[in-house]
């Protein structure tokens, strides 16, 4: 057990990250989610949307943000943290105690492996289902179509291909028109233009449909069979009503589909199962295509399709989703299990024995000492098969990509969620060795690697589902590189001479910049 003393130091340094950590992760959220906003508001309002579904939209968003934004603000707040205690000489003071600096920095890096787990889980389980919610949410926000604003001296779209609108005045306080012209196209077998002197319009509850009362008019109606048949009726009063001018929003219930941003750990590893398990069935079929072509070659009868082997059992894979199938067991009532009646024990049909796994040679003629002719299901209409090899192969790359984009989504999980305690190892050294850098070197620092850090995460995840990197190096490449350079700083720190001793900018500089730059 530790001594009082350096616990009591521990949870002073932990205290000191707390209030960074939440401020950072906060302003950081909040930017992300303000640039959101600005981009999909404009569209979102002009759907003639609920509030209430603008505010779900955004509010689905804020747990990616926060997946993104955490590993930052981590960053952020050790920058922080140890700028401001190294400046105001406390870690000197703790020095002077007998209190290393690596003493001084395991709190920091402990509590950043705590938010990793946290990060982790959050990835996980919280992320997947509210990205399936956002996806389905704007689904069916694009099957919805924007009220109808109808505008003066053009034509106006009222129901698309269908019902067209002209109106040299419209009064959008009390609804009236002035010298309307509609074009009906609904009908394929005639067209029909109604012009009126005026008119009023009303909109159904919900907006959905439009009634037109128009005075003074025309109908002029047309065949398209026939161009020479032609209708003119008068009227003084004629009411009309135009069905489906704006969609109600109708929320979706049930969406089983999920993309591979949308699923747990769990079942993009059952996913990778079932893609290997198409690897393995297309390399075997191209291998059987090959066989079978050079049998018959030979006036050999050809190999029947591969049988598949039985699917593996479902159980998951790995301790951690067999730990989450207990929970989910042990929290959830107990659903009722289908009972699957039994054979009977007598009278029951036997199965039919299996079929051969393939053909035997077959047999000769015996007037002519020649391969008899092939019978159905082995009749070929040529000897060698067009096209199969491409086809077999064709599949098998892309059963080969589908396996590796769910890998690579698995790696990413644990390579944003172990960020953090990266990103803390790499700013605690920076911070102590460059004390006196101030806003500007948590700034800088902070920016320079998000930067490199979402470009290199970026860029692997593209390699890797093309297949030229493997997952784990396409996704963990950002994270190897920058925890070599937060060991090499704590190395660095940790040597005799390299203890903070209150470093600027400057020291980032060659000796001959460096000079010019103390004599400015």
């Amino acid at each position: 057990m530790a001594p009082p003393t350096v616990r009591t130091i521990s949870r002073y340094l932990l205290r000191q990250h707390v209030a960074p950590l939440g401020f950072a992760l906060a302003a950081l959220t909040s930017l992300m989610l303000i640039q959101q906003i600005a981009k999909q508001l404009s569209s979102l309002l002009g759907k003639g949307l609920p509030t209430s579904v603008i505010i779900e939209v955004f509010l689905l968003s804020v747990p990616f943000i926060v997946a993104v934004t955490l590993p930052m603000a981590v960053l952020v707040a050790v920058l922080h943290v140890f700028t401001r205690l190294a400046g105001d000489n406390e870690i000197t003071a703790l020095q002077a105690g007998g209190v290393s600096v690596g003493r001084v920095i395991a709190p920091a890096l402990a509590g950043a492996a705590g938010i990793t787990l946290l990060s982790f889980l959050w990835n996980d389980q919280l992320l997947p289902r509210t990205n399936h919610q956002l996806r389905t949410l704007q689904m069916d926000i694009q099957r919805k179509k924007p009220s109808l604003a109808l505008r003066e001296q053009v034509i106006n779209e009222v129901v698309p291909g269908q019902t067209f609108l002209r109106a040299s005045r419209i009064d959008g306080s009390t609804n009236k028109l002035k010298d309307v012209t509609i074009y009906d196209l609904a009908d394929a077998e005639r067209r029909r233009i109604i012009t009126a002197d005026s008119g009023r319009m009303a909109y159904s509850a919900g907006g959905r449909d439009l009634y037109l009362t128009l005075q003074d008019g025309d109908i002029e109606e047309v065949s398209r069979t026939d161009p020479t048949q032609f209708n003119r009726t008068f009227f003084s009063t004629n009411r009309m009503r135009v069905a489906g001018v704006a969609n109600i929003f109708q929320p979706t219930t049930t969406d089983t589909y999920k993309s591979d941003r949308e699923m747990s750990t769990c079942e993009m590893q059952q996913a990778v199962e079932s893609a290997r398990r198409d690897v393995e069935s297309a390399a075997g079929d191209a291998r059987l295509v090959i066989e079978n072509d050079l049998r018959r070659l030979a006036g050999l009868a050809p190999l029947p399709p591969r049988v598949l082997a039985a699917a593996r059992d479902a159980t998951l894979p790995g301790p951690y989703c067999r730990a989450l199938r207990r929970l989910a067991a042990w929290l959830l009532p107990a659903e009722a299990g289908a009972q699957t009646p039994r054979p009977a024990q007598h009278g029951a049909a036997k199965p039919p024995p299996p079929p051969p796994s393939h053909p035997g040679p077959r047999p000769l003629a015996p007037s002519t000492g020649r391969a008899a002719p092939m019978t159905p299901p082995y009749v070929a209409a040529g000897l060698i098969t067009p096209g199969a090899g491409t086809g077999e192969e064709q599949r098998l790359h892309a059963a080969r990509e589908r396996a590796a984009a769910y890998e690579v989504e698995i790696q990413k999980k644990y390579a944003i969620a172990l960020a953090c305690l990266v990103f803390a190892l790499v700013g605690a050294p920076i911070a102590l060795r460059f004390q006196r850098g101030g806003v500007g070197l948590v700034l800088g620092v902070s920016v320079a690697v998000f930067t490199v850090y979402y470009i290199g995460l970026i860029g692997g995840e593209e390699l890797g589902d093309r297949l030229i990197l493997s997952p784990f190096f396409a996704m963990w490449t950002p994270n190897l590189i920058f925890a070599i350079a937060g060991l090499f700083g704590l190395w660095r720190i940790r040597k005799p001479g390299n203890s903070p001793h209150g470093g600027d900018w400057s020291d980032l500089l060659p000796a001959w910049i460096a000079a010019a730059w103390n004599r400015r």
